[in-house]
């Protein structure tokens, strides 16, 4: 990865032309936060990519867990291709087995699904029982384009041990921290050569609130800052 990437999660066109106006790259776009994100519907999607240029990497998910058994994911495969249709450039996605080990099968056909679009694999990896293991697993996969991880499930203050070894093993370019990130872990995690970052709370008042574009702006100056 070349210079920064700044992506801010969207729920709605608001927040979607917010994020633009104040420097983003891409979107996350996603529903429901209080389960943590899950699917949006194509009409969202597609309002979206009527307002506003960003590229949408859209969440596949369709409850607050991180398993998917096979009528889910037959149910996600479905709505990644009424998504694509509707302006998708991405999808957010990743599965944890009952043992809490990264559930490959189920990853690998979510991915068969969407390919050849990229597609992230989300904080599922700071839940993981291994999450050593967990990262060995995920860097393997195919048309992978970031990691979202704080590097605990508490969140990147708790992480960023997690992602400085993860930075040192040479992963550095797939990281994409978030997850409880805040304005003084940004310098750490540059010294490290992380240079995606990715804001949801950061980026509004509350979660009942839409995206602000001068909170965005903020962080697009922080993150250049090298």
């Amino acid at each position: 990865m070349t210079g920064s990437l700044l992506e801010v999660i969207a729920l709605d066109v608001r927040d979607a032309v917010a994020a633009e106006q104040g420097g983003a790259d891409r979107l996350e776009v996603v529903a429901d936060m209080a389960a943590d994100g899950l699917t949006p519907s194509p009409e969202t999607v597609a309002a979206i990519a009527a307002e506003c240029p960003l590229p949408q990497m859209v969440m596949l998910r369709r409850d607050a867990t991180f398993t998917a058994g096979p009528e889910t994911l037959d149910r996600l495969a479905r709505d990644a291709k009424a998504l694509a249709q509707a302006g998708a450039a991405g999808f957010v996605f990743g599965f944890l087995d009952g043992a809490g080990a990264v559930d490959l099968a189920a990853t690998e056909a979510l991915i068969h699904a969407v390919s050849p679009l990229p597609w992230t694999f989300h904080r599922a990896v700071d839940h993981a029982a291994d999450v050593h293991a967990a990262w060995r697993a995920v860097r393997l996969l195919p048309n992978l384009a970031t990691v979202l991880t704080s590097g605990a499930p508490t969140g990147v203050g708790d992480g960023l041990g997690v992602l400085r070894s993860r930075a040192e093993a040479g992963d550095g370019s797939i990281i994409l921290a978030g997850g409880g990130l805040r304005p003084p872990h940004v310098p750490m995690l540059l010294d490290q050569g992380i240079r995606a970052f990715h804001i949801g709370s950061a980026a509004r008042a509350s979660w009942s609130d839409p995206v602000e574009w001068r909170l965005v702006r903020r962080w697009r100056s922080l993150i250049e800052r090298d």
